[in-house]
């Protein structure tokens, strides 16, 4: 295959950003005919279909390639129009990052703050279950990810960043009326707290306390806010593994007990991003990994509480 024509990439960019064949010829100034026609030319190169003629259009897996290095190319052309100090009129510098909703609320908006903002950097942040933020960096929607997945996505690097420290906790109240006998029956049946459809954090504890052998309750409160979750935990709404920063203060002042004190849930994270010899992309991950290194468990910790948890 013959190298890729960088107007007919921009145009397939303009046009899965932009929604349509006719939105994307007004932003490009060109008609739709033009934009049909080079999006046509760069299916039959690439020998692909790259989007799916939908509203909104969307891109293929194969056109999902594409518009990743589109992004990619976009990027690397504001760099160097920085460097040659060319870049003036072109504002500041975006960085898009999926992010999960707990760490959002706990460590990653006070890690933003440490970025230098000489020249200025904005953040799109994107929020995603850690399960699911590295289909955002797959579809080249954002350039980094906090994700719990160590697989890269194609295009980019990993970096360990920790384990997010769970505890799972209830209300007294909700503990005495629900929780009176063997924990591991008494959650399969009292009701929980989940995130919302996709969060399956409570079914793997309680898995990891009954050998397997049951989910949780079917009972199930969804909540799909960070704040929301604790707080719906905290007023007796049922049960539910809370973020340790945010429950360690309920726990100290009475408001929450923990439930199972030697069984923290651990789910490491990962910085994912695109590999790309972007001087802000390389300053932000920097600094996420270092005050990731402060705010989560290592390795180290979490390690000897698996060991005190089998013993």
């Amino acid at each position: 295959m013959d190298e890729l024509p960088l107007d007919q990439v921009r145009t397939l960019l303009a046009v899965v950003d932009e929604g349509t064949f006719d939105a994307a010829a007004a932003a490009l100034h060109v008609t739709p005919s033009a934009v049909s026609q080079r999006v046509k030319a760069l299916e039959q190169r690439t020998g692909r279909v790259l989007l799916m003629r939908t509203k909104p259009v969307r891109p293929t897996e194969s056109g999902e390639v594409v518009v990743r290095f589109a992004r990619q190319l976009a990027r690397l052309e504001r760099d160097a129009s920085a460097e040659l100090g060319l870049a003036a009129e072109q504002g500041p510098v975006r960085i898009p990052v999926a992010v999960n909703a707990d760490s959002l609320a706990t460590w990653f908006l006070p890690a933003l703050t440490r970025v230098p903002q000489d020249p200025p950097i904005c953040f799109e942040l994107y929020r995603e279950d850690e399960s699911h933020t590295t289909a955002l960096l797959r579809e080249g929607q954002v350039m980094a990810a906090v994700t719990s997945s160590p697989d890269p996505v194609a295009g980019c690097t990993v970096r360990m960043l920790g384990f997010a420290r769970y505890l799972a906790v209830a209300s007294p109240d909700f503990a005495a009326a629900h929780l009176t006998g063997s924990l591991p029956d008494d959650l399969c049946d009292a009701p929980t707290v989940v995130f919302d459809r996709r969060d399956r954090l409570q079914d793997t504890f309680v898995r990891s306390l009954t050998r397997g052998r049951s989910d949780a309750s079917r009972i199930r409160h969804l909540v799909p806010t960070s704040d929301g979750f604790r707080d719906a935990v905290a007023f007796g709404l049922g049960w539910g593994l809370v973020p340790e920063p945010q429950a360690t203060p309920l726990l100290r002042s009475g408001r929450l007990v923990e439930l199972a004190p030697t069984r923290p849930m651990d789910v490491p994270l990962y910085w994912q991003q695109w590999k790309l010899d972007s001087p802000a992309l390389s300053t932000v991950a920097d600094v996420v990994v270092t005050a990731a290194a402060e705010a989560l468990a290592g390795r180290k910790d979490h390690q000897a509480d698996e060991a005190q948890a089998e013993a």
